[in-house]
């Protein structure tokens, strides 16, 4: 029977299992809560599933969990941290504040990290920004699972995007958050864990057929959103979270998930934008458009169904299977 655990009960196991497995509080309490909001969304994908994961990487090595991020301001607007092969989480909670401050100080800023890591719902990042205000771009790139058009072999991640736009309460009015290819990879993983078949159109095997199984899909390409407008949106990401940041890229990259290779070396850009250096009135405009979109029945605003998901798991707390409790030795009541 599955059992039931509070967040903040997901967030101490988060901190101790990760903590055993060789990371210090400082590179652990991020992560852990970037789990907790993963599963307070209900993206499961993102959350406990993904707790094995980081604990085989630290354990193995491709993730330093006693790493110390460095900071530097080359330019007013530009602010760049080297995650140093740690997590990417606490090098981007290094970055974000000085990348809010040149961007209040300069109308635009941009922060790029290097020699990172996954950094989990990337949404999450894109809101923090926009509660201060500003709006809040982002990109990161990922090992290489995704063919271009007409061809076979992987060059770029799924590499997601995410838009956060401030209400002008200190909230997100709302926050886009998708990826290059029609479905994060990691929903793959999780199929091919539970042995279920992934929907056709999802991926393509080693050969370049259409495929159901996930193992499959898993050697051979995940397929891009909207044909070539997917990759081409999936290019731009790794253009600015990969190049221009100085990461490895997507097709010389480790995998995000096994023991295989050293450290994956992966890079993340974050975009800052002071709306109130451009033109007066944004929060409204914003505020109309979001309207425009809410009034229509059956529509809804990007990451609405995550809000509702937040309010729902708050109180009712966080269901896991038995496969998942037992890999994490969650003990029952």
């Amino acid at each position: 029977m599955p059992i039931r655990i509070s967040l903040d009960e997901i967030e101490t196991l988060a901190v101790d299992r990760l903590c055993a497995a060789g990371a210090d509080l400082a590179q652990a309490r991020p992560v852990a809560q970037s789990i907790r909001r993963a599963e307070q969304d209900g993206v499961r994908s993102h959350g406990l599933m993904y707790l094995p994961i980081y604990v085989e990487h630290l354990t193995c090595g491709k993730v330093n969990g006693r790493a110390q991020p460095q900071m530097s301001q080359p330019r007013a607007g530009a602010v760049v941290v080297d995650a140093g092969h740690g997590f990417a989480h606490p090098a981007i909670d290094l970055g974000l504040p000085a990348l809010q401050e040149a961007a209040r100080a300069c109308g635009i800023a941009a922060l790029t990290v290097r020699r990172s890591y996954n950094c989990g719902i990337l949404g999450h990042h894109a809101k923090r920004i926009a509660e201060t205000g500003l709006i809040g771009l982002c990109f990161t790139h990922a090992p290489a699972s995704i063919a271009p058009v007409g061809g076979r072999i992987p060059v770029i991640g799924t590499n997601p995007f995410a838009l956060a736009v401030p209400d002008g309460a200190g909230g997100a009015r709302f926050v886009l958050d998708q990826s290059a290819s029609v479905v994060a990879k990691s929903e793959v993983i999780l199929r091919s864990r539970r042995g279920e078949p992934i929907p056709e159109g999802w991926a393509l095997d080693a050969e370049g057929r259409p495929t159901t199984d996930p193992a499959a899909g898993l050697k051979g390409s995940m397929l891009p959103s909207g044909g070539a407008k997917g990759f081409g949106m999936g290019l731009l990401v790794e253009v600015l979270a990969s190049a221009l940041s100085g990461a490895v890229a997507s097709r010389d990259a480790s995998p995000f998930s096994g023991p295989v290779g050293g450290p994956p070396g992966t890079g993340q850009c974050f975009v800052a934008i002071d709306p109130d250096a451009f033109a007066p009135g944004f929060v409204d405009r914003i505020a109309a458009l979001a309207e425009a979109i809410q009034a229509q029945e059956g529509a809804r605003l990007p990451g609405a169904r995550r809000v509702a998901a937040r309010r729902r798991l708050d109180a009712a707390g966080i269901e896991v299977d038995d496969d998942l409790a037992g890999r994490l030795q969650i003990q029952k009541n």
